[in-house]
């Protein structure tokens, strides 16, 4: 059977045969073998031609990789695991950012930490400007999702809304610059995700807790592994689904 998932990746790249065989030195109908008769590299080959599609291994051939295997892959994605996200260091989060040449991606319900920083938007606006695509997702503030997540916290009415709000009003200039998409989503959120080329923090979600109180986990994307690309799949499912953010606060939308 066909590899689809590795000849749609090769295209996306504009790669061909040739290319994968040149990186890998292999004949030219091995690789043909490996896409159209869907043959299994070996790793240090399916290592490479990963890295040259910027997929996982675990996409291009989810078969190939044992579970323990897999297991241990994962472990060695997480480089640190904070108890909370308020200790996650500020230099962390400046250095992530500032090291960034491919990407950010960031899903919060406010993530006023972040907005209240003043090098934030500067920085962000640099990015954009060095052609760095942004892509941001907050929660919709008038949402009964954001009314129920302030009940969930153990916080006052409209807390979180307001978090949004502020939030939101910090990071407008954003709104009209090139490069950076803002956008709502409705949910109430199991992780906040902030991507930033192939790191990432997630900040688990705790029932009653919140979120500056939850754990965190810094995490390097691995070739091989599915942990960091778990966590992209759920920032693409909310992405979908996310509408143009409006900010506009003079009052609700119902």
């Amino acid at each position: 059977m066909a590899n689809e998932r590795l000849r749609e990746a090769l295209l996306r790249n504009g790669l061909d045969i040739s290319h994968v065989a040149d990186r890998t030195g292999v004949d030219p109908k091995t690789v043909e073998r490996w896409i159209t008769k869907g043959r299994v590299p070996y790793p240090k080959h399916r290592h490479t031609i990963a890295s040259m599609v910027r997929e996982t291994e675990n996409y291009l051939w989810p078969n190939a990789i044992a579970p323990d295997r897999r297991a241990e892959i994962a472990e060695s994605e997480v480089l640190k695991v904070y108890p909370h996200r308020n200790l996650v260091p500020a230099d962390l989060w400046a250095k992530l950012l500032a090291n960034t040449s491919e990407r950010v991606d960031v899903l919060v319900l406010a993530g006023l930490f972040l907005a209240e920083d003043p090098s934030f938007v500067k920085t962000i606006k640099q990015k954009a400007s060095e052609g760095i695509p942004v892509r941001m997702l907050f929660g919709d503030p008038y949402a009964p999702e954001a009314v129920k997540r302030s009940g969930e916290e153990r916080l006052a009415a409209g807390t979180v809304g307001a978090r949004i709000q502020n939030a939101l009003a910090l990071i407008e200039p954003l709104a009209s610059t090139d490069g950076v998409e803002v956008r709502f989503h409705l949910t109430t959120l199991y992780n906040s995700v902030f991507r930033f080329d192939e790191e990432m923090v997630v900040n688990m979600h705790v029932y009653g807790c919140p979120g500056a109180y939850a754990p965190a986990m810094h995490l390097r994307r691995l070739p091989s592994g599915d942990l960091f690309e778990t966590y992209m799949t759920s920032f693409e499912h909310v992405w979908a689904g996310a509408t143009q953010a409006d900010f506009d606060f003079s009052g609700s939308r119902a």
